[in-house]
């Protein structure tokens, strides 16, 4: 991200909006964590079992050769690919890792080609299609837009109470700012519906070729289908979607929620998302003063802080945004954390790290805080300028 910094002078529209939202949001409902049993093995529900099936039903949404293969990778990338396996071998769950070293293109990682849910990583998508229709002149970051009672969606409980008192009005580039930092489900839906839905995200996907990321229906359908569920709009007032979750018979709820994990309707390949980030980064994907918007609004995001952010060392950057799923009987269907780690010198790799957890949230925290520090130490020995990097 110091790359556009530097460049860029944070607009003030977004400095005034940090101060708007002033309470972070957690983004999903925490439920009682059940001990989790021994890595790599079904949780006694059946909800994880690592590496089952074929990429048949991954693959099938997909028919976008990516932009860019993969250079020949140097040797000491395999060292860094080592470090990472034996630590995904301690992880109680499913990961998805990548590491793309954004000038070099360099790749490292683990399972990073397995599509992983999403959650909240895809406002990134949302974002994007939303700056591309800035460029192109069909919206404005300044139009104001109104809400009322029908678009209460999902959490966010601070941005619910001001919409149902009435009269909530935030422009297109503090609701952005409030997606990306806040990860608030109000504001993106709204920015969901201002593009044209669903589909024009999957179009801006696929026109751009990003690869193999997928979207869901939105917010409000996606929760309701991993809950096992159909989503009514009267879920989204006095707590009535976690009751009416709460009231399933826990057989329904375990069966929609491992064929979520299975097969996840926002399902992205680590891989496709570093890669992403990649180009967003060197300036391919929109005009430089969009770029330079999304990336400094994604390096004021408050989310997770304990996850990568805790294994960030002095002097090291990280412009990123997080997902996080919903729980059930102890395992996370998301922990996820994407974006740009930028060293001092000005060096910048993309990351995504995408979890299912067995161990709650922790488990998956710990892991993106020692995969962090594998990248930082990797580029104190190999990075710009070493003369032992080969």
């Amino acid at each position: 991200m110091s790359s556009w910094l530097s460049k860029s002078v944070i607009v003030s529209a977004i400095l005034a909006a940090s101060t708007a939202g002033a309470a972070v949001q957690t983004e999903r409902m925490a439920e009682p964590q059940a001990t989790a049993t021994p890595v790599d093995q079904p949780v006694s529900n059946g909800t994880i079992a690592a590496d089952r099936g074929t990429r048949e039903a991954q693959e099938r949404d997909f028919r976008i050769v990516l932009p860019e293969a993969a250079p020949a990778q140097p040797a000491h990338v395999a060292e860094l690919n080592e470090q990472i396996l034996d630590r995904v071998r301690q992880f109680n769950g499913i990961s998805g890792i990548a590491i793309r070293a954004v000038d070099e293109g360099w790749e490292a990682g683990w399972q990073e080609d397995r599509l992983m849910p999403q959650q909240s990583v895809s406002k990134l998508w949302v974002s994007l299609t939303v700056m591309d229709q800035v460029d192109r002149g069909e919206i404005q970051l300044g139009q104001t837009l109104s809400f009322d009672r029908n678009d209460v969606t999902l959490w966010s409980r601070s941005t619910a109470s001001k919409i149902l008192a009435g009269g909530y009005r935030r422009s297109v580039e503090n609701l952005m700012f409030d997606a990306l930092t806040r990860s608030d489900n109000h504001a993106n839906d709204k920015l969901l519906r201002l593009v044209g839905g669903p589909d024009a995200v999957r179009a801006t996907i696929r026109d751009k070729g990003l690869g193999p990321i997928r979207f869901g229906d939105g917010e409000r359908i996606m929760q309701a289908q991993v809950a096992g569920l159909t989503w009514r709009q009267s879920y989204a007032y006095n707590n009535g979607f976690n009751r009416a979750r709460a009231a399933l018979p826990t057989s329904e709820r375990r069966a929609a929620f491992q064929k979520y994990i299975d097969d996840p309707y926002d399902g992205a390949a680590a891989s496709a998302i570093a890669r992403t980030l990649a180009r967003l980064e060197k300036g391919e994907l929109l005009t430089p003063q969009s770029t330079a918007k999304m990336l400094t609004t994604m390096g004021l995001a408050r989310t997770g802080r304990s996850r990568v952010t805790a294994g960030l060392a002095r002097g090291w950057d990280w412009a990123h945004k997080t997902g996080t799923g919903q729980v059930f009987q102890g395992t996370v269907a998301g922990v996820n954390d994407v974006g740009i780690l930028t060293a001092p010198d000005g060096t910048t790799y993309a990351m995504a790290i995408l979890t299912v957890s067995a161990d709650g949230q922790p488990g998956a925290q710990r892991l993106m805080q020692d995969i962090t520090r594998m990248v930082i130490a990797h580029h104190d020995r190999y990075g710009r300028n070493r003369s032992d990097a080969v």
